[in-house]
This record gives structure tokens, sequence and C-alpha cells, in this order.
């Protein structure tokens, strides 16, 4: 198929996707009837790593409200975030299409503000989840379509968005101004290179004012949090905690404008720390509001840890885990994220699933919990056997691709080719979750098949060109 008809396909309109009275997968598995739909959260860090939360082993940085989350859920040790940057793994995350077809595929900037976006007539979680009857509200980082683009949030399914719609202005925690809607709000104290206002906890009050606003009907918030991304910026109370515990360096960042700290490693801590808080701000309103037991809210990271000139950091806090390299790779640690869910009563307390998934499953795990239709076209399957503990439908394999490279993992096989120059590297995860043995050469079956998927997962897009 070509990839202008691929897109038409997909971009069908999102009427017949809703079908009202359908068995939903949760009734079929638990054999009862919900004459309320839950409410979903979807709330995603930035540059987290896999081994940034004390639920997957962080030994220095606290992060009490998320662990417990796991402790009351289910914590995936096999979940892949869309892409190993930012854009195309936001892309693939609203529309349940792996990066072999999703229409963004690497990051593509826009000038004077915002990135290259997401068409019209894209087919999107929100859209779906809206045309079920869900309020649907995004706050924080968007980064699918600047103002008055087609990828504007509110033309993509959200009836409300207050945050950064540009990926490049949400690097600062102390903006300007940031979005409502279609609307800039000054951010007054701000002004000057003054400190006033940290976007983030705006961001937050915002989506709790979201809530609050819907607690009388089925509603999906999507929170994008911005935090930990650099720049190193947190208010004194966040790094007042860490100060003194590590013998510290200065991080200079080069960019103009942007705030570097000489506490590089307390304020990183501080910002982690700050972005669970407003974690444990949302889950303590859903327990006021009494309608905890009736929202299911995930918890994850839209790729791997930063590494580059902010490798100290990866190093002391172990960012990437057992995992091999940072964001931006293929490898693990670009790519494989924590994923933590909880649901009151459904989700068994304390539960670990290995099942390997993707961003592209959150779709069609949604549409299901609202009762909606799956689109046909995507690649995403439903979790919600997974989170009931049920016979889950597993993926022949996941895709990824960025400029010059590809991924494939099939079960415990991880195939990797990164550009025209260079042969298939593949690993066995299952003994080799450092991806440091390379056995393509013992496997040239494995090879042949992972090169198949390759190339069959891959639509070729004149925007982003593998090569």
């Amino acid at each position: 198929m070509k990839r202008r008809d691929f897109i038409k396909t997909i971009g069908m309109g999102v009427a017949a996707m809703v079908t009202p009275g359908c068995a939903s997968t949760l009734q079929q598995i638990t054999g009862k009837a919900y004459s309320k739909r839950p409410n979903i959260v979807f709330i995603m860090a930035d540059d987290l790593g896999y081994g940034h939360l004390g639920c997957y082993g962080q030994k220095y940085i606290q992060t009490p409200n998320i662990d417990n989350m796991a402790a009351e859920g289910m914590r995936f040790t096999q979940h892949y975030a869309g892409s190993s940057v930012c854009a195309p793994s936001r892309c693939v995350l609203m529309t349940g299409l792996h990066s072999g077809h999703a229409y963004i595929r690497n990051n593509s900037e826009v000038q004077p503000e915002g990135q290259l976006p997401i068409p019209a007539e894209t087919v999107t979680v929100a859209k779906i989840l809206k045309k079920a009857g869900y309020a649907t509200g995004a706050f924080g980082k968007w980064g699918l379509g600047g103002p008055n683009s087609t990828g504007h949030p509110n033309k993509q399914g959200f009836e409300h968005f207050f945050g950064y719609l540009c990926q490049r202005h949400a690097h600062h925690f102390y903006p300007d101004y940031l979005w409502r809607n279609d609307k800039k709000v000054s951010l007054d104290k701000n002004r000057d290179d003054k400190r006033g206002t940290y976007s983030h906890d705006i961001i937050t009050e915002q989506a709790l004012g979201f809530i609050q606003a819907n607690k009388d009907r089925p509603f999906f918030l999507y929170l994008p949090y911005t935090i930990p991304h650099v720049e190193l910026a947190v208010p004194e109370d966040s790094v007042k905690p860490y100060r003194g515990k590590f013998k510290e360096i200065l991080i200079k960042d080069p960019r103009p404008g942007y705030i570097s700290s000489k506490e590089s490693f307390a304020t990183f801590a501080g910002m982690i720390s700050r972005m669970d808080d407003g974690v444990g701000q949302v889950m303590a309103l859903l327990k006021r509001l009494n309608i905890d037991d009736n929202t299911i809210v995930f918890f994850t990271s839209d790729n791997g840890a930063q590494g580059g000139l902010w490798q100290p950091l990866v190093k002391m806090f172990d960012g990437s885990g057992p995992l091999r390299a940072t964001k931006g790779s293929l490898y693990e640690g670009g790519i494989r994220v924590p994923m933590v869910v909880r649901w009151q009563g459904k989700i068994k307390p304390g539960s670990i699933s290995s099942h390997i998934s993707a961003f592209w499953d959150f779709l069609p795990t949604a549409a299901e919990l609202a009762g909606a239709k799956v689109p046909e076209n995507i690649d995403g399957i439903s979790l919600i056997p997974t989170l009931l503990d049920a016979e889950q439908k597993n993926h022949d394999y996941l895709y990824w691709e960025r400029r010059r490279g590809q991924a494939v993992r099939m079960g415990n096989w991880k195939g990797i080719w990164q550009g025209s120059k260079s042969k298939l590297e593949l690993y066995n995860l299952s003994t080799d979750i450092g991806e440091t043995i390379n056995i393509a050469n013992q496997n040239p079956e494995i090879v042949a098949k992972i090169e198949e998927y390759m190339n069959t997962a891959h639509i070729p897009s004149q925007l982003f060109p593998l090569l």
C-alpha cells in the first residue's frame, strides 16, 4: 500500500469507531456489565529513564507516589516507548501506529514555534474517546503541531489544552507564557528572567481543575509532564532535601538562555521528586472525589534518560538501569521505559508483568475501556487482559525506526540495524539485557526473520526517509 493511501485509510472518520452497547473486553473477562465507564488518566514523564524510579530500583531519588501506584497496581518490566525521541514517540501514543507507519517519525522543527503537525484527518485516541462521550483534556507538552496548525490538540480530539505546544519551548521551566487552547497565557512572574512561576506546578493545577470539573462524567486526562527533561531547574524546596548528599559538579548547558545548576545532582533529583509530587496530587484528588475506584491511571515516560552532556546524571542515578545507551538510541536504554498502571479493585495490587508491550497498545486499550470500537488499521493490541490477569494476545514483533536505524524485538530476540554501512546486530534479551554480545553470526535464520520484519513494517516516507 502506498504511504498516501495508508494515511488516508487510517485517517477515516471516527464516527464508525464507536459502537454503543458493544460488549467490551472488560465485560467479557469479568462477566460483569459496567454502567459507568472508567475515567482514563495517562501521565507521561519526559526523558525519565528505566532506572529513575524507586519501584524500578532507584536508590537516591525519592518517588513515593509512583512507587505507591506500583504497590497498589501493576508494574511492567518490558514496556516500550513509541520512539527514542519526543515527537515520534507521542505520535505513536496518540495514533496506535508504530513508527514504521506513523506520520511523525523523528523530531522535525517548525519555526517560529512548534513541530511538524500531524494531519487533520489523523485518528487519535482523544478523538475516539471524545466521540464516545468522554471529556478530553491534555496538560503539559504536546509536540505534534504548533499554533494554528492541523496538529493543534484542539483539532485532534482534546477539548481542553494547557501547556506547551512546542517542544523547544518546553525546555524552559520558567517560560514567559503557556498556551490555553489557542490563547497565550502570560506568566508575568517570569518576565525579565525572573523565576516566579514554575511551569510544572501550574500545569498540575490546571489538570486538577479538569478532574474537578468533570468528576461527574467519564473523562480522559492526558498529562505529559516536562520533567525531567533539561534545563536543570526546580524551586528551592525541591532541591533542599537532596542538598549535601552528593559530590556536586556543574553541568553547564551551552545553549543561550538555558538554566544550569552548580548543584546538578540535587537539582535533577529534586525535579523528579517534584514530578512525583504532582502524580501524588492527582491520585489524592481522585480519592477525595470518590472516583478513585472508577479511574484507571497509567504512568510512563516518552523515551529513555537523556545522555550526552548530561551523562553524569545518568551515571550518578543509574538512569538507564541495566540497559544499554540512552535517549536517541534504539538500544534498550533509549526505548524501554517504566510503566505502572493502577486501577483500584480491578488490577491486582503489587503485580508485575513481563508482557512485551509498547505505546501503540494504549489506543486500543483506551478504546475498549470506553466501549468504543477499535480501529482496524493500527498496530496496537489491547492490554486489558494483562491488566485483569487474563489470557493476553502477544505481538509477533515490535518495531521502531529512526533516520539511519531500525530495531525489531521478536520474543526475546532484539535486532538493530544502524545504517547502510552496518550489519544487523542481534541480542538475546533473556540472557543479555544490556545488549553486550552480538550473536548475529551464530543465528542467521533469526537475523533473516528480523530483516523480513524490518522490510515489511516500514512504509516509506518522503518526510522521514530511513537513509
